[in-house]
């Protein structure tokens, strides 16, 4: 597979602040990768870098381009869906659709107006009258009617209720994804797109602290349940997280031997989210 994105050394300044701190990527084709920070850890300028909206050092290439110099042709091979609305509230939905399919030449008409048949949106409706789901639903029909490589999603499904973001990402999946296509979504809602991810990036302070397969998350992190009775056995092991649940202890390992860890409880595979915390917030008792 070739590379879609790839950084070395990655630095973005404001000011004082250090939004990205020598980010290294490598973003594979095919892949569906989740970019999950707290609040400030630098994910959207990392999106920002890579769609050509923010001046970086160091070096980035996006399908074999720099997005500083190349930004048109990128363009023409990347679709992006913000956090906020970014579509003209005075224009009717049959304009829209007329304005994307006169300015991208890789537009497709017929799949746009397949997917908007499937939601309750109107062509003569205009972008003021729809409510935020419905917004999302046509921007996302407009982004899937455009045959492009890479996908960046920046919280696409905020605010928005559980059904239409179930929703989002189904469609995503069953209208929109195949192996030649690439997408990268960060969002704070982890639980919902765990299943879908191939990848899984931690940025923290503008570093990368976590850059691997699900498969391999699978395979190198490990949680235990085991009685009070055997805390000071696991906390031995120095697990990277401890949390008490229902009189029992969860410990969470990084690396450690599994079939020590057998010994001590059950065992289980742990969710991204509790991943997420235990590597924000590091080891405590």
């Amino acid at each position: 597979m070739s590379a879609i994105v790839v950084a070395r050394g990655l630095c973005k300044r404001y000011g004082t602040t250090v939004a990205l701190d020598h980010v290294n990527l490598n973003i594979e084709a095919g892949r569906i990768v989740g970019l999950v920070g707290p609040n400030g850890a630098g994910k959207t300028t990392a999106l920002k870098a890579i769609l050509g909206l923010a001046e970086f050092d160091g070096e980035l290439s996006v399908l074999g381009m720099d997005p500083r110099t190349h930004r048109d042709e990128l363009m023409q091979q990347v679709c992006f869906i913000a956090d906020v609305a970014v579509l003209p509230r005075w224009i009717r939905v049959a304009e829209l659709v007329d304005f994307v399919g006169g300015v991208h030449p890789r537009f497709s008409r017929e799949k746009c107006q397949a997917f908007l048949a499937r939601t309750k949106i109107q062509p003569t409706q205009r972008v003021r009258e729809l409510s935020k789901g419905m917004i999302v639903q046509l921007h996302l029909a407009l982004v899937m009617a455009i045959d492009a490589k890479l996908l960046v999603l920046d919280e696409p499904t905020l605010g928005l209720d559980i059904l239409y973001r179930k929703e989002f990402y189904n469609r995503l999946l069953s209208d929109y994804f195949d192996h030649e296509k690439t997408i990268l979504v960060t969002t704070h809602q982890i639980e919902e797109v765990e299943h879908i991810l191939t990848d899984l990036l931690f940025i923290r302070e503008g570093r990368i602290v976590l850059d691997a397969s699900m498969d391999a998350v699978g395979e190198r992190f490990a949680e235990v349940m085991v009685h009070p009775d055997q805390a000071e056995a696991a906390r031995a092991l120095k697990p990277l997280h401890e949390r008490q649940i229902f009189g029992k202890y969860i410990f969470l390992f990084d690396g450690a031997d599994r079939a020590r860890l057998a010994q001590l409880g059950e065992l289980h595979k742990p969710s991204v989210a509790d991943l997420f915390v235990a590597t924000m917030q590091g080891t405590y008792a």
